[in-house]
């Protein structure tokens, strides 16, 4: 496994938002397109070396390749730790505790929130400071100045990292750390309401619907309304996450959740519905 250094021209438009960049698939799938802002993300920050870096996304199309790029890059770049969540999926919020329960230095999310995914729909990138918040102006205003004047890139020529495996691997002298992508909040969830009494609640007559709209919310609000809390299965619909979210839109409003809509309107209807956006931001 080498380090190379692969020479790039700029792109003018990867000025990132509060959200950081969002473009299409296919724009990301340029030449070196993606592999350009994340080298002038590396090149904004300072002191990262030996560090742990946290990686992850909402599992819409192009999410694992551009995991595979990033965790190369990382490790090109001189991070000593990366955690990545399994199947490359984290959501946004589940990234945010990873990274303040494991004092990383910060972490890339790979989502566009509740824009359509799959291959001509929408992508993006954004990075999170060690706090676990999205990074200042300061931050993004530096990332962009970067993609301006970028002239190369550096990567690590090595296979792919087995994303499925919860457990460690190498890339160079970087260790990769596959972790379960929900455990980690659900006990932060579990510190912060009072899980025994909503199990009371879920045991009794009060029935509910979660709609995950195939989003990455699907693993999380299985884990925790069907697994730790008690609720039957079926309680959350759309639950598994699709990298194109079933052809569908995952915005929770009454157009795009109009399944969920027609439930909660419908004959012996549950007594409380929500739907979630596509990185578990928006409900």
């Amino acid at each position: 496994m080498n380090i190379t250094t692969r020479p790039t021209t700029p792109y003018t438009d990867q000025k990132p938002g509060t959200s950081g960049l969002r473009k299409k698939v296919t724009a990301f799938q340029q030449p070196n397109y993606l592999e350009n802002f994340v080298q002038a993300l590396f090149d904004s920050l300072e002191g990262y070396a030996g560090q742990t870096l946290v990686v992850g996304g909402d599992g819409r199309y192009y999410n694992r390749q551009a995991t595979q790029i990033i965790l190369k890059m990382a490790a090109a770049n001189g991070f000593g730790r990366v955690l990545v969540g399994q199947g490359g999926i984290l959501s946004t919020p589940a990234a945010s505790c990873v990274i303040r329960k494991n004092q990383a230095f910060g972490g890339i999310v790979l989502s566009a929130s509740h824009n359509p995914g799959g291959p001509t729909e929408d992508f993006g990138i954004k990075y999170n400071i060690g706090n676990g918040g999205p990074a200042p102006e300061k931050v993004t205003e530096a990332i962009y100045a970067g993609t301006l004047a970028i002239a190369q890139y550096k990567i690590l020529e090595a296979p792919d990292v087995n994303l499925d495996l919860i457990g460690t691997a190498q890339l160079g002298d970087m260790t990769v750390q596959v972790i379960d992508s929900v455990v980690d909040y659900a006990e932060l969830m579990e510190s912060l309401f009072d899980f025994n009494k909503i199990r009371q609640l879920l045991a009794g007559d009060f029935r509910m619907k979660m709609d995950s709209m195939h989003a990455v919310t699907g693993a999380y609000a299985t884990a925790l309304f069907e697994g730790r809390l008690g609720a039957p299965a079926g309680t959350v619909m759309n639950g598994t996450p699709l990298e194109d979210f079933g052809g569908g839109h995952p915005d929770p409003n009454l157009v795009y959740a109009h399944e969920l809509v027609e439930v909660l309107f419908g004959e012996n209807a549950p007594d409380f519905g929500a739907a979630s956006d596509g990185d578990a931001i928006a409900i």
